[in-house]
């Protein structure tokens, strides 16, 4: 089982943690990693407001690396799941618009073509390598630990974009993979929610807000700890967290843990 892999710039920066638990527990699963060095930014869903077509250069470039090792293309960030498919599916949809894209790659040598597979970490270990395949590794299980899912926005909407009609299950994926490794998949009101990064910068009290309100939820409900496949979310849920325990005036300290590391 092998991919080309994109491990997104925040786990290459900020998130530094997650991109050592991916190398890790990619290599103890037996799935090999053929990792895109010269591979971009998405743009993480910025750049297409202001820049939409250099967006979709940027990620028909990255596609058209992973086209070129002859791989499917694995992703370790759900914004860049979601700007990926969203991208992908503007460029298989319309074919004079790709042979725009494809006269600026071929500068480079590069082509996009239609057919290329794209997938978040959290899929492939559902679709591609299987829930038993993945019990059958756990050397000790979790029980006891209660963990609350966050997927966020940019792994679940829009659905179609998202291949929710092929994987109608895909919004359950991380409580299969919570149970999966022996832990205990807690329900509670925000998971499939906003973390509220994207709005950080330019509006910080509700961002935090929105933060914390979901952290609050999950501990309400006896969640020891949130696991996410978004290092985005991962940032505001976890460096941000004390502020956000601030802004709604309650105490959190709830740990968020990447997906990887879960399994790891």
């Amino acid at each position: 089982m092998k991919y080309a892999f994109w491990p997104g710039c925040v786990s290459k920066g900020a998130c530094p943690e997650l991109y050592d638990s991916m190398i890790l527990t990619s290599a103890k699963l037996g799935i090999e990693l053929d990792e895109m060095f010269d591979g971009n930014c998405t743009g993480a869903g910025v750049i297409s407001e202001h820049e939409p077509e250099l967006a979709d250069h940027l990620n028909a470039r990255n596609f058209a690396i992973a086209q070129k090792k002859g791989l499917d293309l694995v992703n370790i960030c759900s914004t860049c799941q979601g700007v990926q498919s969203l991208v992908q599916e503007k460029l298989d949809r319309d074919e004079e618009y790709r042979a725009k894209i494809n006269e600026a790659l071929a500068e480079e040598g590069l082509e996009y073509k239609p057919g290329l597979k794209i997938k978040n970490f959290m899929w492939v270990l559902v679709e591609d390598y299987g829930l038993d395949k993945l019990k059958e590794q756990v050397e000790i299980p979790l029980k006891g630990l209660r963990c609350g899912p966050f997927y966020g926005c940019y792994i679940l909407r829009p659905s179609r974009i998202l291949g929710m009609e092929e994987h109608p299950e895909r919004d359950n994926y991380l409580e299969q993979i919570i149970e999966a490794v022996g832990a205990e998949s807690i329900d509670y009101e925000g998971s499939n929610k906003c973390c509220g990064f994207p709005i950080l910068t330019n509006n910080r009290k509700n961002s935090l807000t929105q933060a914390g309100t979901h952290i609050a939820s999950a501990k309400d409900q006896g969640a020891d700890c949130l696991v996410t496949p978004c290092p985005l979310c991962h940032l505001n849920l976890d460096a941000q967290q004390p502020s956000a325990a601030q802004v709604i005036e309650r105490e959190l300290n709830v740990p968020i843990i990447h997906l990887p590391q879960l399994i790891g």
